[in-house]
């Protein structure tokens, strides 16, 4: 997989991709990152990427010119799959459609600022809005960061174990089940007995009436 990440603030998503499963995904060729300045793609001497709003209002807005000659530039070279826009707007990020992003081959993700993008960027360019949440954030950056993890801890050979990611809470619509480590007493408290007996099929029984209890305490709308 290639994802293609065009912002203003480059130097903001480098660690998260230099550290932990991301690293040694990106050390195994089974994902590449690209960051590409917007303010590369400007003309003038001040790399200007945003500007006034038409019809007044308050807040800046990014223009179309720099944001169409990138992905233009990146689309000249390649075809990609999907152009993600991160945006408080967009359908709300889940399991089902990072799965989705996961078999995807190239990307481009686009990080707003300001007040958002030139609509006519959306229009033009745009596959598919994204938002992690109902609030705002300085800037799509760490939303793309959100989302990139979310999706790379998916490919195959990215986790040691690849089953884990099948069993991860919101896979089956349901939240994950307690899990115990050793020591299996500590200050009075006991790991529950089924998960030390060795009987398996008890145990995933146990498991799923526990995550299913977790659930509809915790999150009933996803049962729905």
């Amino acid at each position: 997989m290639r994802i293609d990440i065009i912002t203003v603030l480059p130097e903001l998503l480098k660690s998260p991709f230099e550290a932990s499963i991301l690293k040694r995904a990106i050390e195994k060729d089974l994902v590449e990152i690209h960051l590409h300045n917007l303010r590369d793609y400007t003309s003038g001497n001040y790399k200007q990427v945003d500007d006034y709003q038409f019809g007044g209002g308050a807040g800046m807005v990014m223009m179309i010119e720099p944001i169409d000659k990138c992905i233009s530039h990146l689309k000249a070279e390649r075809e990609y799959d999907e152009v993600i826009y991160m945006t408080p707007d967009g359908e709300s990020l889940n399991q089902g459609i990072a799965n989705q992003i996961s078999l995807k081959e190239n990307l481009i993700i686009l990080c707003g600022h300001y007040k958002g993008v030139d609509q006519r960027v959306r229009d033009m360019h745009v596959t598919r809005e994204i938002s992690i949440g109902d609030y705002v954030l300085s800037g799509g950056e760490l939303a793309a960061a959100v989302l990139c993890d979310a999706v790379i801890r998916l490919l195959p050979g990215v986790l040691n174990d690849e089953t884990s990611a099948l069993t991860d809470t919101f896979q089956d619509n349901l939240l994950a089940p307690p899990v115990y480590t050793r020591p299996s007493e500590y200050k009075g408290m006991e790991v529950p007995k089924i998960l030390l007996s060795g009987d398996f099929p008890k145990i995933e029984k146990w498991r799923e009436e526990q995550a299913l209890e977790r659930t509809q305490k915790r999150r009933p709308d996803l049962l729905q």
